[in-house]
């Protein structure tokens, strides 16, 4: 298992609190740090985790012998998060509930910030596939600000294959389009819901809105017909949340 640098300290706090072992070390000072990062670094210490000074580099423009020429990088070394196999994803325990299907988002911002929401609604897992789409890079965990830690997540080949497998386990299928009729609104909020975000260019492929039991829109009330897709998928959330 490989090794991330991190430099978001809510990210790296989270994954003290939630797997501390899997944090290597700390490159942070305490004379000079933010309130996040001095939290950090009491969390590392409290666990034995090494805390050292942050590791020199020379400032743009100066000379590492010029006064103030060297300066500090504060980051964590975290080992990566496993996933989980599909077949524990779709907890049967669960009555109702939201989880997530990831197909080929490319870019890390907003795969990180779609598990940032995942975690603040309570989602109970997303799926990712593997190919054509963004890796869980330091900027997926940085930007998703613990949220990797929290909500549970399976890496995927065959995106259409884990639908099957989440319609065996007693779950429905929602797809967002700006083309489909049904508003976010009227759908039935008591269910345990797979939604589906679709790329950030080319939306949603045939093969996974053929696997949809149902396709709904956000309806725009101005100017601007379209959405961000992480800021789309953080609406779906909010509304089947409630």
């Amino acid at each position: 298992m490989s090794s991330l640098r991190l430099t978001n300290p809510h990210s790296v706090l989270a994954a003290l609190q939630t797997r501390p072992a899997d944090v290597l070390e700390i490159h942070a000072s305490p004379a000079r740090s933010n309130d996040g990062w001095l939290r950090v670094i009491d969390e590392a210490r409290g666990r034995r985790i090494p805390v050292r000074e942050p590791l020199a580099r020379e400032s743009a423009g100066r000379r590492p012998n010029q006064e103030g020429g060297r300066v500090g990088t504060t980051f964590a070394v975290v080992r990566e998060q496993s996933g989980i196999p599909l077949k524990d994803l779709f907890s049967p325990d669960v009555p109702r509930g939201i989880w997530l299907a990831l197909d080929q988002l490319q870019d890390p911002h907003n795969v990180g910030a779609v598990f940032r929401t995942a975690a603040f609604f309570g989602v109970k897992g997303i799926m990712l596939t593997v190919d054509r789409s963004a890796p869980l890079s330091p900027a997926v965990y940085d930007v998703a600000s613990g949220g990797v830690e929290y909500v549970p997540f399976t890496l995927q080949t065959n995106l259409a294959r884990g639908i099957d497998v989440a319609k065996e386990n007693n779950m429905w299928v929602l797809g967002s389009s700006e083309h489909a009729e049904m508003n976010i609104a009227n759908v039935d909020r008591d269910r345990r819901w797979l939604v589906v975000i679709g790329n950030e260019e080319k939306g949603l492929r045939r093969l996974t809105l053929d696997r949809c039991d149902q396709v709904c829109q956000i309806p725009p009330v101005g100017q601007v017909d379209s959405l961000n897709v992480s800021v789309a998928a953080g609406i779906l959330m909010a509304t089947l949340s409630r």
